[in-house]
């Protein structure tokens, strides 16, 4: 729904500027941080599953 997705733009966007703010190690730094991120976002929005 769009309550979910404005939810996860809005998370994902604090997310960015905490990691901004963070001593990221340079390998991680860019692109792979944020799909690791996204990664783990999705597998704790899993755990909303059965809820519904």
């Amino acid at each position: 729904t769009a309550l979910g997705f404005t939810l996860v733009l809005v998370l994902f966007a604090a997310l960015r500027e905490r990691i901004d703010a963070a001593d990221v190690p340079a390998p991680f730094r860019g692109a792979s941080i944020g799909l690791i991120t996204a990664g783990l976002m999705s597998m704790a929005f899993m755990g909303f599953i059965g809820l519904a």
